[in-house]
């Protein structure tokens, strides 16, 4: 397994991109409300890919672990520190945790098998994994101003059923909307402000935006700039920033022993 020089054992090299991230990512209550929920009554839980600590459950005792040093630098110091490891080596001997989860991460992993496999021979109880549909289940604005990245997103995100799959079969998958003033700073927490995805550093929070051409970042930034300015965007996507929430893709599979 090859890793960048900051240790990111994924695709996405988080020492390249990974400043400022944990400004843009924050925790977004009502998502995390969610993954508290699927992880029940577990006092010890392992975060695999944990990055900066976004939806940690503060209530629980919680390991890390994390490849990016980048990343690891950014959790807040009343986060534990995250063990240097990855999810296809998981340091830790069978059933040692009560929950064990993994936050928009396992598109990126280079085995999600095995990693998956990993995650499930050292969790007693829930392994809870979020992450999007490969296919959104709704059209929206940015699928027309830069369908690449969309593009890359469809390639890099597995197939749900490939996750409940690789848990072992019995998993219930949970839709989760994204609400309308979502604070987690991913792409689509942004259907109904676009003018956000106009700032480089939140653009460079979700790692999709590292795999396109730079043609394709002026592209988006010039016409959506033009759009929003003329008022065509309102006039042809204005219903998105009446919509309290969104069903953008986001899921939780939830796979029981």
């Amino acid at each position: 397994m090859t890793r960048h020089s900051d240790g990111s054992a994924g695709d996405a090299d988080y020492g390249r991109i990974g400043a400022g991230y944990s400004r843009i990512r924050r925790p977004d209550p009502r998502i995390a409300a969610r993954i508290l929920a699927a992880l029940g009554d577990a006092k010890t839980v392992l975060n695999v890919g944990a990055g900066a600590g976004s939806y940690e459950p503060a209530d629980r005792d919680v390991t890390a672990i994390e490849p990016s040093e980048s990343m690891r630098a950014q959790r807040p110091s009343t986060r534990a520190p995250a063990i240097d490891a990855t999810a296809q080596d998981i340091p830790f001997p069978d059933d040692s945790f009560d929950a064990s989860m993994a936050t928009v991460t396992v598109h990126q992993w280079p085995d999600r098998a095995k990693g998956l496999a990993e995650m499930r021979r050292v969790t007693r109880g829930p392994v809870v994994i979020m992450t999007f549909d490969p296919q959104p289940p709704q059209h929206w604005w940015l699928m027309d101003y830069a369908p690449e990245v969309l593009e890359v997103e469809s390639r890099r995100m597995p197939p749900i059923r490939s996750v409940v799959s690789e848990l072992g079969g019995n998993a219930e998958v949970i839709p989760v909307p994204v609400p309308a003033d979502c604070i987690d700073g991913f792409a689509q927490a942004f259907f109904g402000r676009p003018e956000r995805l106009l700032d480089p550093e939140v653009r460079r929070a979700t790692s999709a935006w590292s795999f396109v051409s730079e043609s394709v970042v002026e592209r988006f930034e010039a016409e959506l700039g033009s759009d929003l300015a003329s008022g065509a965007w309102d006039a042809k996507y204005g219903t998105f920033r009446t919509l309290p929430e969104f069903d953008a893709g986001l899921r939780l599979v939830v796979g029981r022993p």
